[in-house]
């Protein structure tokens, strides 16, 4: 069997290995342990699992290690459920589990999701003795942290005596992940006071904890300890650093890395497209694009999404299509399974609806993601009908609506006021307990719109954890639908429990003051925006001028409207309608006189105030 093992290697195709596969057979080595293992291993690779399995299944007595293997193989190939199936008929024919079998058990545990079946496997390996295999003792930190489970994963780091490199990443990996960026430095912290010196994947989630934190002081220190510790500076790492730094607002030093990189990849380049998009330098990431096809570097579907993304914001349709045209000559996205929603994105925000639904006829009927995309496109482009016309269709295509299709759905039956469909969506997430903060910020939202802000408030009641976007849909609901005293209230306990408030949250509040004419309370909101830090907002700012206007202080709403460095025709009708508001009618036509000379076009709203007290 030795003599046909480097054969193996030799098989590039599938023809070749089914070739080899014969040759075995006639040799009368098919019954071989060793052979029929790695043919199960070299089918799985050239993707044909399904002759993989038929190998195994013909073999009389598989041991351990072939069981093994084909566990291997399926979880590689992201068969998880099957690869636990195939777990626990190893259980039922008692073959010895070794610890080579559980690392890929747990993988496929955290790859299906099932926290269940991980337990008790981890149970097992407890009773087997394999808890203190460092390996084993490794695959469950990362199947708990993968997870969600940070307390389990940290106590199988605390109680492991011997903590190398891999330990600490793999830890620090699971909490930046699971959104706790912090607690990931504070580990990256302990690891470097005990001595332990990181690597590049180490690195790697420490870059990505600071750019989710914007942290740009602390980035630059993280730079630094790549380059003094001298970090081998490759690949992810470099395309980690330069989404690291475009997160904290850096552009220039993600610049820098990418100049600096010798050998640029793929995904180099597509890093750096990326980090344009991001800051809104679609020109410049196009320009990159170019750059990349003229370095004769081969790009990816990732690659194509993101400048497929450039363009829609661009509005370049006819660059776009010609995108598009290079992803169906290159092949790189046959079914456009992964482009598909980028191109649905470009061709709405060209105007040209038709070419998305010829998208989605292309994509297959059956890709959700491209369904989602639509309905929320027909949604933002104010096409509500179709929106939800959409949401019917998907699902007489045998298609559930996941999450963010049921949200984009719900925003819709709020902005045309259709609550008998509501109530129907709203059934249909409590029915497949799709309930998620994403869904419940948009119920309320929802019922809010269609004037049942009570319903919207139960919702929120409910909400055991509420985020600050929760909280400011219910105030906004509460001042949208002139309960101005309730979002008031609401705003107060914001404030007592020291919830972070964003300008969403404000803006609603400042309506409820004016709406009440609370120019005191307004006051001292106001003074906790500046407090707050927020930055300028130009709606919060045009509801702050008409905020003082209405409630007396036309001299603070003229200070707010002074400071507005780019205004709206929004922000010159609440100044001029103050003026009306207070009589003064000839600093109201002075006012609006500035505005046309200024560039800007009156709307109704800017003629109503001036010509009701003229009459």
């Amino acid at each position: 069997m030795t003599l046909y093992m480097p054969l193996f290697r030799s098989c590039t195709t599938l023809r070749t290995l089914t070739q080899l596969h014969a040759h075995l057979f006639v040799a009368g080595l098919h019954k071989d342990p060793l052979a029929t293992t790695k043919l199960v291993e070299s089918y799985s690779q050239m993707g044909d699992l399904q002759t993989s399995r038929l190998v195994f299944e013909t073999f009389p007595s598989p041991d351990s290690f072939m069981w093994g293997v084909l566990i291997k193989c399926h979880v590689w190939n992201h068969f998880f459920e099957e690869s636990i199936s195939l777990y626990y008929k190893m259980l039922y024919h008692q073959v010895h589990v070794n610890g080579f079998i559980y690392p890929n058990i747990l993988r496929a545990c955290s790859g299906f999701g099932d926290l269940g079946i991980g337990g008790k496997v981890h149970g097992r390996i407890i009773k087997c003795g394999f808890d203190t295999d460092a390996i084993v003792e490794t695959s469950l930190l990362s199947m708990y942290g993968e997870m969600g489970c940070l307390y389990n994963a940290r106590k199988i780091f605390n109680g492991m005596p011997m903590k190398d490199v891999v330990l600490w990443s793999s830890l620090i990996s699971c909490y930046v992940e699971n959104e706790e960026a912090s607690e990931g430095l504070d580990l990256f912290h302990r690891m470097i006071c005990q001595g332990d010196e990181p690597d590049s994947v180490t690195m790697f989630s420490v870059a990505e904890a600071c750019g989710d934190l914007g942290f740009l002081r602390l980035a630059r220190l993280v730079h630094g300890q790549v380059v003094t510790r001298t970090i081998k500076s490759e690949g992810s790492l470099d395309n980690s650093l330069i989404v690291m730094y475009t997160k904290c607002g850096d552009l220039h030093s993600a610049e820098k890395i990418f100049q600096n990189v010798t050998q640029r990849h793929t995904a180099s380049w597509t890093a750096m497209i990326t980090c344009y998009n991001q800051t809104g330098c679609f020109q410049e990431a196009i320009g990159v694009f170019l750059g990349m096809q003229e370095s004769k570097v081969e790009p990816n579907s990732v690659t194509m999404m993101v400048v497929i993304c450039s363009c829609a914001r661009l509005g370049l349709l006819r660059e776009g299509k010609s995108v598009h045209w290079f992803v169906t000559r290159k092949a790189l996205d046959a079914d456009l399974d992964f482009v598909g929603p980028a191109l649905i994105e470009l061709y709405a925000e060209c105007g040209k609806l038709n070419y998305c639904e010829e998208v989605l006829r292309v994509i297959g009927e059956r890709n959700i993601v491209s369904w989602n995309m639509l309905i929320s496109l027909y949604a933002r482009k104010g096409l509500l009908k179709q929106a939800l016309v959409a949401f019917v269709q998907m699902q007489t295509q045998g298609l559930m609506p996941d999450s963010y299709g049921l949200a984009s759905s719900l925003s819709a039956c709020g902005s045309v006021g259709s609550i008998q469909l509501g109530y129907q969506i709203h059934g249909h997430a409590i029915k497949r307990g799709i309930l998620d903060e994403f869904v419940q910020n948009s119920l309320i939202d929802m019922y809010s719109k269609c004037g049942l802000v009570n319903c919207g408030y139960k919702i929120f009641e409910r909400i055991e954890q509420r985020s600050v976007r929760t909280w400011s849909s219910m105030v906004c609901g509460f001042s949208q639908n002139g309960n101005s005293e309730e979002a008031i209230r609401l705003f107060d306990q914001m404030y007592m429990n020291g919830i972070e408030m964003n300008e969403v949250t404000f803006l609603s509040v400042i309506q409820a003051c004016s709406h009440l004419g609370h120019l005191e309370k307004g006051k001292w909101v106001h003074h906790k925006l500046i407090t707050g830090g927020l930055k300028k907002d130009l709606y919060v700012d045009t509801a702050l001028t008409d905020m003082y206007a209405k409630c007396g202080d036309l001299q603070a709403g003229q200070g707010v409207f002074d400071s507005i460095s780019k205004r709206s025709v929004v922000s010159w009708s609440a100044m001029i309608a103050g003026y009306g508001i207070h009589g003064q009618i000839n600093a109201a036509i002075s006012l609006f006189n500035q505005m046309v000379d200024s560039g800007i076009k009156p709307n109704e709203v800017t003629f109503v105030t001036p010509q009701n007290h003229r009459q």
